[in-house]
């Protein structure tokens, strides 16, 4: 296989991966699969990693998700304290 098939692939694999991230988020259900809410939900979070505030939402997030994934707890279970 040639070197641009194996990126292409694992590009493809990694895009896959981030859309896992969006529905076991919930946020499809949420938002009625409405793209352009999603997109917009997206453009605020990246503005809040952008602000004063990114490294304190860059570190709640993530002990957030890492919490997520290691425990197995479904969204609706836990609850974000920064808004």
């Amino acid at each position: 296989m040639r070197t641009w098939q194996v990126e292409r692939r694992r590009r493809t694999r990694h895009l896959i991966e981030l859309g896992g991230l969006v529905v076991k988020s919930g946020i499809l259900e949420l938002t009625s699969d409405d793209r352009a809410m999603i997109y917009g939900a997206l453009l605020c979070v990246a503005d809040k990693l952008r602000s004063g505030d990114g490294d304190r939402a860059r570190s709640l997030w993530k002990a957030r998700g890492t919490q997520a994934f290691d425990k197995h707890h479904r969204p609706e279970e836990m609850h974000c304290t920064q808004r």
